[in-house]
């Protein structure tokens, strides 16, 4: 039945291309109309497939050669060939191959004064100029000449044929070639003043279309730098500037504003960034005879360059988007598996031996003292306080600034010599939070304020005192806030800044102690010893005094419509009426002496303290600051973490903050996500915490560019604006703002004092040791953390000694903060007195990297370390020089694999800015070759597909945790990345990437939320239940293991209650987020505009069947008044004496195409 159906089409389309009957022509045609004017576009799809286009082309060709054309033919076939041409990819191709490109030039040049017949004429015109070289061709021979002639001059006759002119010299100035041509000729200046005459005549909006029109002919003409050039020449910016202006209320007029928008931007002169170089303000001088040239990656045309803008593509995070090409998909199975190689010297491996203390140890204290006996004191006296190893810094070579360390941090902590702070035994049940004894607090904060020289083998010349920066100077407010005996030692200085030792005793004995594991006494001690680039003398403020969650979870921030193109509009303004613009530099850290900080009225800033990163601050207006965030050391590029202070605020005013040199091409702040705020007051007030802020939040391409010269080779690369609002909640307070919630390298310090001073020691196995010296001369710690055995039994030990290892590590990206976030949360659950804890530490030894890249977390920087490299593309070969972290954490996990002992399970934790939710990225060969279309021989290539196991645990019980957000494909791009690395090189199966969202959470209990700290923790604490069910799941257990997991936790009741939780974490996903409702186009080469849109031209369509052929246009607004096809096939047949009629019989059925098209896709 189906082939009689097809061959029922294929006869139809067979005699309207033989036929010379004009009457067998008619009734075909009519047919057809009838046929495609039904159902959806798949019923044109099916007549494009059986070669529907090429006989309408053939009809075509046959009736335009007949004199005098037939227009009771041309027409219907025009209409036909309109409605399917726009349909079907290859009909350029097909009008080339039929050479009907000069037919249809040619009906339209004879039916210039015909304005019925020369509509359908463009209709057709403007369907062949979608493909490149048919519009090409068409403006070679003269159709851009042709249109013109139709649209000029400004007239409201025949509307209708010049919306059609209009939508047709659009689509043919697409082509480079023909936007030259029309600027060379003239007509950018003639489409402005077009425009200008319709905009001011169409009161009504009656006529948004031919505006429209017009607009995207101006969009791709500035598309080449010759026509932005012209464009500015013409004063284009002003007329449209202007015209915009009363058009921004008008919901009706989003067509006109969208594109207005996009071409302001678009040819907003370039410049480069307010800067005397974009590479960072500071560097540092790298070891041996490496070089710190490192070209930008994904470079772009240069914007002096007479082309398109490239599309951006990103690949600083491992996100494997649906739009990524397959072709960056490794398909070489022999790369895919797993080859065991060195990139070292096998007896260099031996010096690894000294971190895996805990195959080694004798547990003596085991019978030597008991618990109940020992002191916290004697805890920490009874540990060792020596080196175990010693690894050689990076290089020999010094630094001017700095005195290396010459040996490593001891295993427990504090290097000898150095003051130990204890802090009292806190309570580790889940329900219970710790507090601080204020007793011991006060004990020992002078101590801790005033040790000075506490930090081993520090340069006595070089004085590392740090200060407080300024707190608020509203004396009043201080009387309120500490007592009055203190008022005299608190009061601002003159010069506003406050003695800095009494400051901090001050705040110390005020801190309540109820942040758990923070001390802010531990955080000066541990700042004291960090060695920074630009040798850092404050403290910020948060990182000292702590941040305890908010008791709520904030939504993302539902975006108000209209707030990006109003804040390109602004941004224009300053082009067009710059007389408000202030142009004021007030914080600058290549100039200092060129800023001018203190002006009453302006607000200050200040950013020179840990991971603290603004380079510039320029106050444009009163209210508004553009600020440039400093680039990674060594670098010029990777601007995207921010972190500085701002101070001489006024109350409820709203201050706008653009960050105008952002780099990654889209961001989840056009997705509902706040940066984060902190007050001082607030904390000082009982309040200390980060909170989501902000309003009227997008990012957007703005235009500042990077030359070559400037980039140092690299070509055109473009800049980013992030735009934000904030009132702040308190005049003259102290805020400071950040990308997220800052974690500092200080503050990890300090919290694993805290953690190992508060574990319990005859259950906590706990040992501290240096990985190794960074390039600045910071230690990296490593941690070694599981069960103490039971006994010195040998049964005990053996199981003790043979545990699995799960490797973790964190904070390889300085920027990606909420890693060490989730981090924390790992490790204060691994060192508890949660039975859970316990027994999971029973079941593996953890190796723990918690910092990776602490140089550039100290520094400020976004993804590199001091050597300028992204150290997560370092693992193939890194190097023992310019790279000590990763060569030596990638050394250890050979040792690890070399005595037989490679991890179950290795993940290292990451941020991602563009996603939601907390998802893995794992590695099959499989799914990898299925991905990129490749056959697979499931007898040849096998595969454990145990790499699934604790993601899908994890989606059971984390609530931040989604499973389809997963991706287990291994992209050519990401083959030096420690995740692929270690599954090929270490042959570790459960090899992941955990990447945890800026923004919040698009599934399950957190859907709609932001996530905080507290969810990040919680994360990092869920992440471990889950390596406990996939233990239990996956590996053979003891009897006693599984006896203690069955009392502990019902696997099958708490996976069913987190599913249910989880409110549809299952779902499929689609997309990651939806798009914004107003989406703006920042890509010169893009066709977002709804160009394409069939709808538009087939209603154009739909409502000509309703003319009546001779009858005359009205001169205001197009009908809807429309007609069916079969009144249609009645205008053309009625007239014919039916008697003598030879036209083919209408009896479907006899044809079988109505019957064809039902079971058809319809």
């Amino acid at each position: 039945m189906a082939e009689q159906e097809a061959s029922g089409l294929q006869v139809l389309l067979s005699t309207l291309q033989s036929s010379c009957d004009r009457d067998v022509i008619l009734n075909i045609l009519s047919v057809l109309t009838d046929l495609l004017s039904l159902g959806t576009g798949r019923r044109i799809h099916y007549v494009i497939s059986k070669g529907g286009s090429e006989a309408l082309l053939q009809a075509l060709t046959t009736a335009a050669h007949t004199e005098p054309p037939d227009h009771s033919t041309l027409l219907p076939l025009l209409r036909l060939l309109a409605r399917v041409g726009q349909r079907d990819r290859k009909f350029g191709l097909k009008v080339q191959k039929a050479e009907a490109t000069d037919i249809i030039l040619s009906l339209a040049r004879r039916n210039l004064g015909h304005h019925l017949h020369l509509t359908h004429c463009l209709w057709v015109l403007q369907v062949c100029a979608a493909n490149v070289t048919t519009r090409t061709t068409l403006g070679i021979n003269g159709a851009m000449e042709l249109l013109f002639k139709v649209i000029t001059p400004y007239s409201k006759r025949h509307v209708r044929t010049v919306r059609a002119a209009i939508e047709a010299l659009a689509a043919l100035l697409k082509s480079k070639s023909n936007s030259r041509r029309a600027v060379n000729r003239g007509y950018l200046g003639g489409l402005l003043r077009l425009y200008q005459d319709w905009h001011h005549n169409d009161v009504s909006n009656n006529y948004i279309y031919i505006r429209r029109g017009l607009l995207l002919c101006l969009k791709h003409i500035t598309n080449i730098q010759l026509g932005r050039e012209t464009f500015l020449g013409s004063r284009g910016m002003e007329i449209l500037f202007t015209s915009i202006q009363d058009c921004l209320f008008c919901k009706n007029l989003d067509p006109i504003i969208t594109i207005v928008t996009q071409i302001l931007r678009k040819c907003y002169p370039k410049e480069p960034l307010p800067v005397a170089t974009v590479r960072s303000s500071y560097s540092f001088s790298l070891p041996g005879n490496a070089k710190a040239e490192h070209p930008c990656e994904g470079s772009e045309g240069d914007y002096e360059s007479d082309g398109e803008e490239e599309a951006e593509k990103d690949l600083d995070n491992e996100d494997v988007e649906s739009k990524e090409e397959d072709y960056d998909l490794e398909t070489d199975v022999n790369k895919l598996r797993s080859r065991p190689v060195l990139d070292r010297p096998e007896e260099e491996l031996g010096q690894y031996e000294a971190m895996c203390p805990e195959l080694s140890h004798n547990f003596q204290e085991l019978e030597s003292e008991s618990e109940e006996d020992k002191s916290l004191e004697d805890r920490t006296e009874s540990l060792p306080s020596t080196p175990s190893h010693f690894i050689p810094s990076a290089t020999s070579v010094k630094h001017p600034n700095y005195r290396w360390r010459n040996q490593s941090v001891t295993e427990m902590g504090p290097d000898p010599g150095e003051k130990v702070f204890k802090v009292p035994q806190q309570s580790w049940t889940k329900k219970e939070k710790c507090r601080w004894d204020p007793i011991d607090e006060e004990r020992d904060t002078v101590e801790a304020v005033q040790d000075a020289d506490s930090c081993e083998g520090e340069d006595p010349a070089r004085s590392h005192t740090l200060t407080l920066h300024p707190l608020p100077k509203e004396t009043a407010w201080y009387k309120k806030m500490f007592n009055p005996e203190c008022e005299t030692s608190i009061n601002p200085s003159p010069g506003g800044r406050l003695e800095s030792s009494d400051t901090v005793t001050n705040l110390l004995e005020k801190h309540q102690g109820d942040i758990p594991f923070h001390s802010p006494h531990f955080y000066v001690y541990r700042a004291k010893c960090v060695k920074s680039i630009p040798d850092y003398k404050d403290l910020a403020f948060p990182d000292f005094w702590g941040h305890q969650p908010p008791p709520y979870s904030k939504p993302m921030l539902e975006r108000k419509y209209g707030v990006q193109r109003n804040k390109v509009l602004d941004d224009v303004r300053r082009l067009i009426q710059p007389d408000d613009v202030i142009g004021r530099t007030v914080f600058d850290l290549d100039e200092p002496s060129h800023s001018s900080p203190g002006v009453p009225g302006c607000l200050t800033f200040f950013s020179k303290f840990e991971s603290g990163n603004l380079r510039k601050a320029i106050q444009v207006r009163e209210f508004e600051y553009d600020l440039i965030m400093n680039a990674d050391i060594n670098s010029n590029q990777h601007h995207q973490w921010f972190y500085f202070e701002v101070r001489d605020m006024k109350l409820a005013v709203p201050y706008r903050f653009n960050i105008i040199n952002c780099e990654k091409f889209n961001s989840q702040f056009n997705y509902g996500m706040q940066l984060v705020m902190y007050s001082v007051k607030e904390a000082l007030q009982g309040r200390p915490r980060w909170l989501r802020a902000g309003h009227d939040i997008c990012y957007y391409k703005n235009h500042y560019s990077c030359s070559a010269a400037a980039g140092g080779g690299v070509r055109g690369k473009c800049y980013y604006t992030l735009t934000f609002s904030i009132k702040f909640p308190h005049k003259d307070d102290v805020c400071y703002l950040a990308y997220h919630y800052p974690y500092t390298y200080s503050t990890m310090m300090s919290h694993l004092d805290i953690l190992e001073q508060n574990r319990n020691p005859k259950k906590v196995y706990w040992r501290q040791q240096t990985l190794c010296q960074t390039l600045g001369g910071n230690p990296c710690p490593l941690l070694t953390i599981t069960a103490m055995p039971d006994s010195k039994n040998r049964d005990d030990l053996e199981q003790f000694y043979n545990r699995p290892y799960v490797f973790l590590m964190a904070r390889v990206h300085p920027g990606e903060s909420n890693a060490s976030w989730v981090m924390k949360g790992t490790l204060e659950f691994l060192v508890s007195n949660d039975p859970i804890a316990d027994l999971l530490r029973k079941c593996f030894i953890f190796k723990i990297v918690p910092m990776l890249n602490p140089d550039g977390v100290i520094n400020g920087s976004h993804r590199c370390s001091l050597s300028g490299d992204d150290l997560n593309r370092q693992w193939l070969t890194p190097s023992s020089q310019l790279h000590p972290t990763i060569y030596h954490t990638k050394g250890l996990l050979y040792y690890l694999r070399s005595i037989g002992r490679a991890p179950l399970v290795f993940c290292d934790y990451h941020g991602h800015s563009q996603k939601k939710n907390v998802f893995l990225y794992g590695c099959s060969i499989k799914e990898t070759l299925w991905q990129a279309g490749c056959m697979v021989d499931t007898a040849v290539i096998t595969e454990d597909v145990g790499y699934r196991t604790l993601p899908k645990i994890l989606d059971k019980v984390a609530p931040a945790f989604v499973m389809n957000s997963c991706s287990f494909l291994v992209e050519k791009s990401r083959e030096s990345t420690a995740r692929v690395v270690v599954w090929k090189e270490m042959g570790v199966l459960r090899s992941y990437t955990m990447e945890s969202t800026y923004c919040g959470c698009s599934h399950g209990l957190y859907k709609g939320l932001q996530l905080g700290t507290q969810e990040l923790e919680e994360m990092g604490s869920k992440f471990c239940l889950g390596l406990l069910i996939l233990h239990l799941k996956s590996l053979p257990c003891s009897k006693k293991v599984m006896a203690q997991a069955a009392l502990l936790l019902d696997l099958e009741e708490e996976i069913t209650d987190r599913a249910q939780r989880s409110c549809g974490n299952s779902s499929l996903e689609t997309d990651d987020e939806p798009p914004c409702a107003e989406e703006i186009d920042y890509n010169t080469d893009s066709c977002s505009d709804d160009e394409g849109n069939f709808s538009e031209l087939d209603r154009e369509i739909q409502e000509c069947l309703s003319w009546v052929e001779g009858e005359t246009e009205d001169e205001g607004v197009t009908t809807g008044q429309t007609c069916s096809s079969k009144a249609l096939r009645g205008l053309y047949i009625s007239s014919q004496p039916t008697s003598n009629s030879t036209a083919l019989p209408l009896r479907s059925t006899a044809l079988g195409v109505y019957s064809g098209f039902e079971s058809s896709p319809a």
